[in-house]
C-alpha cells in the first residue's frame, strides 16, 4: 500500500529525515537524542495519518482543514526541537564572524549606532511589527482558504514551509545567538522598554528554545515572502497592510537586536532564492507523490470537501 502524501509533507518528512540522521549520528553528544527521535517519529505518524486521511475523496471537511493547517503546529516542534540539537553538534557558534561582518560593512556595530534613535513609543512599536511575523504567514492562508483560491493556497503553503525549512538549515550550518547577547556589553543605552514590551520579550524567550536562530533571519524571510505572495495573487488589502508592517519588521530586527544586519540580508537572499526554486521543486515533488502529479502542495489542493 502506497502512502499518500502531498509536496509539503515530502518537504518536512525530508527534513525531519536530517534531523533523525543528526540526532542518532551525534548520539553521543547530544543528550535528548532519543526524545529528540520520538518526537519526530511521533510528528511523521501524525504527517501520515492525516495525510492518509483527508487526501481521501469526500474526507471529513475538519479533518482537511486541520491538515492544510497542520504546518501551523508542526513547524514551532520542530524549530523548538532543534534547540536540544543545535547546541551539541558545534564547538562555537558563529557570531564573531557575524560581527565582523556587519563591521566590514557599516564600519560600526549597527545595533549600538541605533541606540541614538531609541524612544519607548518607537521601541513599542518596533516589538509589536516583530511579532507580527507570527500571524502574517497564518492569515495569508485563512485569506485564500476563505476566498476559494486553492491552487494560490497550495503554492504559497509550500513556498513558505520551504523558506522555514531552508532557514532551518540556516540555523543548523551557522548557529549564532544574535547581538543582544553577544554585543551587550557594548550597549550603553537600554531600549526603554515598558510593561508590555517586557512582557512581549519574555514571552519570546520563553516559549522559543532554540536561541540559535540569528542567520538568517527567519522573520524577513517569511514576511518578504508572504509580502510577495499577496502582491502575486492579487491580494490588495493584505498587501496594503503588510507594505509597511513587514518595512517595519524588518527593521525591528536589528532596532530590537534579536539579528545582524548580514542576518536580514541573508534573509533577503533567502526570500528571492525561495521564489526561484519553489516552482520547480513542487512539480518534482508532486511527481514523485504516489498519488501522482494532480494535487497540489498540500496534496488536497487546498480544499476542505
Amino acid at each position: 500500500m502506497r502512502i499518500p502524501l502531498g509536496p509539503v509533507d515530502i518537504l518536512t518528512l525530508a527534513f525531519i529525515s536530517i534531523c533523525v540522521l543528526l540526532s542518532v549520528v551525534f548520539a553521543s553528544v547530544v543528550p535528548s537524542w532519543l526524545w529528540l527521535v520520538t518526537q519526530y517519529a511521533l510528528i511523521s505518524l501524525v504527517i501520515i495519518a492525516l495525510a492518509s486521511y483527508a487526501r481521501r475523496p469526500g474526507a471529513w471537511k475538519p479533518v482537511v482543514t486541520a491538515y492544510l493547517f497542520l504546518p501551523v503546529i508542526v513547524l514551532p516542534i520542530i524549530f523548538n526541537s532543534l534547540g536540544d540539537l543545535i547546541p551539541y553538534l558545534w564547538p562555537h557558534y558563529f557570531d564573531d564572524l557575524l560581527i565582523r561582518v556587519d563591521h566590514a560593512l557599516f564600519g560600526v556595530h549597527p545595533t549600538v549606532w541605533l541606540e541614538r534613535f531609541i524612544h519607548p513609543l518607537l521601541t513599542r512599536i518596533m516589538q509589536l511589527a516583530y511579532i507580527s511575523y507570527y500571524p502574517i504567514p497564518v492569515a495569508l492562508g485563512a485569506v485564500l482558504i476563505v476566498k476559494r483560491k486553492y491552487d494560490f493556497f497550495d503554492e504559497a503553503i509550500f513556498g513558505l514551509i520551504l523558506c522555514f525549512y531552508l532557514s532551518y538549515l540556516g540555523y543548523l550550518l551557522v548557529p549564532a545567538v544574535g547581538p543582544r547577547f553577544t554585543l551587550a556589553d557594548l550597549q550603553t543605552v537600554t531600549l526603554q522598554a515598558g510593561p508590555l514590551t517586557v512582557a512581549i520579550q519574555e514571552t519570546l524567550n520563553s516559549l522559543e528554545h532554540n536561541k540559535t536562530d540569528a542567520f538568517p533571519s527567519g522573520h524577513t524571510a517569511i514576511a518578504l515572502l508572504s509580502l510577495y505572495y499577496g502582491w502575486k495573487f492579487r491580494e490588495k488589502t493584505y498587501t496594503a497592510i503588510l507594505v509597511p508592517t513587514v518595512l517595519a519588521l524588518v527593521l525591528s530586527t536589528v532596532y530590537l537586536r534579536y539579528h545582524y544586519v548580514i542576518d536580514v540580508i541573508a534573509g533577503v537572499l533567502l526570500t528571492a532564492l525561495t521564489i526561484i526554486i519553489a516552482p520547480a521543486l513542487s512539480r518534482l515533488l508532486s511527481r514523485r507523490s504516489p498519488s501522482g502529479s494532480h494535487d497540489g502542495a498540500t496534496g488536497s489542493r487546498g480544499e476542505p470537501h
